[in-house]
């Protein structure tokens, strides 16, 4: 089995990417986090989430249930060693769409594990993107700006970057990932992962960096 850590500011596309993912590549299984926060539009519990109170979710942790856990914007987010096992039984690579915060927990447990991170264009589309999708008030599209630029410069601390510029294009950078490391004999996909890597995208995100005021 293949763990792979899917890490991106809010409001970067990686819903987007990684429905995409599932779509187009088959035998993964999505790990549905556990949350403390509330439900957005037309979210689910199970589906998204799994949403319960702080109560439920602090006795999780004394129960060391979480493979991994953090607390962004006030509320706790956290995976689940089952979501593992499961995957373990049905024989399934394991997607974790985590912050970065709980991609350092998952690797520091499990090196082996694949991260990808993915990254705005710039900061004045994550503004426009997060603006447009009216989920919050001003105040709040500023903090995860700030945060933002934090999340940004941990990318050296990822194996893979995609910068989602061309929806189709980061579709395909992202499915190659996968791919690769599922199948290091897939030469087409395998060339376009190595383009991804953290090392040969260091250039690229320079201009990146510098928008969020992160020197590189």
């Amino acid at each position: 089995m293949s763990l792979f850590i899917i890490s991106a500011p809010s409001g970067s596309g990686k819903s987007t990417l990684v429905g995409e993912l599932f779509r187009q590549v088959p035998g993964l299984r999505f790990s549905v986090s556990y949350t403390t926060r509330a439900p957005r539009g037309s979210e689910q519990d199970g589906r998204e989430y799994h949403f319960v109170d702080r109560a439920r979710f602090e006795a999780m942790q004394r129960e060391q249930a979480f493979l991994e856990h953090a607390e962004v914007f006030g509320n706790y987010y956290g995976t689940a060693w089952a979501s593992l096992e499961a995957a373990q039984r049905q024989e399934e690579d394991l997607v974790l769409d985590i912050d970065v915060q709980g991609a350092q927990q998952v690797k520091a447990r499990m090196p082996e594990a694949v991260s990808i991170f993915i990254a705005p264009p710039d900061k004045e589309q994550l503004a426009w993107r997060l603006q447009r999708r009216a989920l919050d008030a001003p105040a709040v599209v500023a903090k995860r700006l700030g945060d933002a630029a934090q999340e940004i410069a941990a990318y050296n601390r990822y194996d893979y970057v995609v910068i989602n510029d061309r929806l189709e294009e980061s579709v395909e950078r992202l499915c190659a990932i996968v791919r690769c490391r599922r199948r290091p004999d897939d030469v087409d996909a395998c060339a376009v992962a190595e383009s991804c890597s953290r090392q040969n995208m260091a250039a690229r995100l320079e201009p990146v960096l510098a928008s969020f005021g992160i020197r590189s």
